[in-house]
């Protein structure tokens, strides 16, 4: 949060705890960027599913609450996702970067399976 909160161009607009409400709390405020807590492999890409699948124009980015490694999450067609640099410096490009490249052939990510 310290990372994205001293950024001008990105905007925290809401945060939540209890992941019950998380569905509803992104109908009310349409991030562009969902940043979530980067768990265990099956059960992140089931949610990843449903939400990327309810809300395509976002993005999800997972951060392991170890800091040891994230990824960025979304839907074309298929989900699929790409290793982030892990700094603050590769978590804010993630957040950054243009939708143009996340249509495009798996030159840049892979499918997820």
């Amino acid at each position: 949060m310290a990372i994205l909160s001293d950024e001008p161009d990105i905007h925290i607009v809401g945060e939540i705890s209890d992941a019950e409400k998380l569905s509803e709390r992104i109908e009310q405020l349409r991030p562009d960027v969902l940043v979530i807590a980067l768990d265990e492999h099956k059960e992140l890409l089931s949610q990843c599913g449903f939400l990327l699948g309810r809300y395509p124009e976002m993005r999800v980015l997972a951060v392991s609450p170890e800091g040891n490694r994230s990824v960025l999450y979304w839907a074309a067609i298929d989900i699929r996702n790409k290793p982030v640099e892990h700094s603050g410096q590769g978590l804010l490009n993630a957040m950054r970067e243009s939708p143009s490249w996340m249509g495009a052939p798996d030159s840049l990510g892979q499918e997820l399976r």
